[in-house]
């Protein structure tokens, strides 16, 4: 281990990157992506991790959380987590503020493993040596064209076995071009393939269900958030009705949130994100208590934030391979990995903490905060 392992800066940054191409989803429309940076030094390393949200979540780590961490060993992230967690009770734990613990969390656990010489999945505990993901986009912005090009290049290029489309369009309110859509992508990527969709929770709880038994006919099997994932009695009523998986936990922002969701039956396989459930250190408590009731625990979006306690988790079922994401991370951090045949991530074990650096001059053009 390189010197001293107390914490001796953490610093906080907001980018806004724009889109390749205008994207949305059944309930949203958006043109740019915000990034938040969190570093964190100690011994002599930097310790990176990064969240998707508003800028607020990095003026939140410098006013609350950056004091609270400063001066702690780095070593001992779980005595860091519940520091932030007791720093942000007056301002509410879910939201922003959890956006913002699990950037720092993110770049204290890579610290660690920096300064212990050694690669996360490692310092975490490998369940597997690689991670299965699936291609994620298929925006109801997308043109026939424009589907036709993703899906083809993650499945017939990329030996991506695995691609989810977005449906729900217009809060449900356009089906007849959400199941169009649903059978064109089918076509695509040929009967092989796996074929996955998310409503955002844009339709109503019968209406979800008549629309998951048409999507039985094209074999998907995958439904996420077919009704708002705040309405647990719901996503049990469609999950007990179709035969696609219904998956759902995306927005979970602390422990009692999944353990709410898993208690009401409502999922097949519960999602997590790494930048908005309290980093690392909280994903590891999801995933104990997803698997304490025999459930899979899938990715959210950002796969090279997930990549290395993905690969720690014995209970995984995959990642996403978020377009918007993907592109980011490529953008912006050298160290990025490039799926191999099957959709298969692997963590290259020879480099330490989560592999990536921070590409400063690439990044700057997009800095907003």
């Amino acid at each position: 281990m390189r010197g001293d392992s107390v914490v001796d800066r953490v610093t906080a940054g907001a980018y806004r990157i724009p889109t390749d191409a205008p994207e949305g989803d059944g309930t949203a429309a958006w043109s740019a992506t915000t990034l938040v940076l969190v570093q964190v030094s100690a011994g002599g390393e930097v310790g990176t991790g990064w969240t998707y949200a508003a800028a607020a979540a990095g003026e939140l780590v410098t006013e609350l959380l950056a004091g609270v961490v400063t001066g702690r060993d780095a070593l001992d992230v779980p005595g860091s987590y519940q520091a932030m967690q007791a720093a942000v009770r007056n301002v509410g734990r879910p939201g922003v503020a959890a956006y913002a613990i699990s950037a720092v969390d993110v770049a204290l656990w890579d610290l660690k493993a920096r300064l212990l010489g050694i690669r996360l999945a490692r310092l975490l505990g490998l369940a597997r040596k690689t991670v299965p993901i699936y291609g994620s986009g298929g925006f109801t912005t997308y043109d026939e064209a424009q589907l036709r090009a993703q899906f083809t290049h993650w499945v017939h290029e990329l030996g991506i076995p695995r691609v989810k489309m977005k449906i729900g369009e217009s809060w449900g309110t356009r089906v007849e071009r959400d199941l169009a859509r649903v059978g064109t992508a089918r076509q695509i990527i040929g009967p092989d393939a796996e074929l996955y969709v998310d409503a955002n929770g844009g339709y109503q709880r019968k209406q979800a269900i008549r629309v998951g038994q048409a999507l039985a006919d094209q074999d998907v099997r995958w439904y996420e958030e077919p009704v708002s994932s705040d309405d647990l009695a719901g996503l049990r009523q469609v999950r007990d009705a179709v035969l696609p998986d219904v998956a759902a936990g995306e927005y979970g922002y602390h422990l009692p949130y999944f353990a709410a969701m898993v208690r009401a039956g409502a999922v097949d396989c519960l999602q997590a994100d790494v930048s908005r459930c309290g980093g690392i250190t909280e994903w590891q408590r999801v995933a104990a208590v997803t698997a304490a009731d025999n459930l899979q625990l899938s990715g959210h979006c950002g796969p090279h934030l997930h990549l290395d306690v993905a690969a720690a988790t014995p209970n995984l079922r995959h990642l996403e391979w978020f377009h918007d994401h993907v592109r980011i991370e490529s953008m912006l951090f050298q160290g990025t990995v490039t799926p191999e045949p099957g959709g298969l991530l692997r963590p290259d074990l020879s480099v330490p903490g989560h592999g990536l650096r921070f590409d400063e001059s690439a990044a700057a053009p997009y800095r907003i905060g």
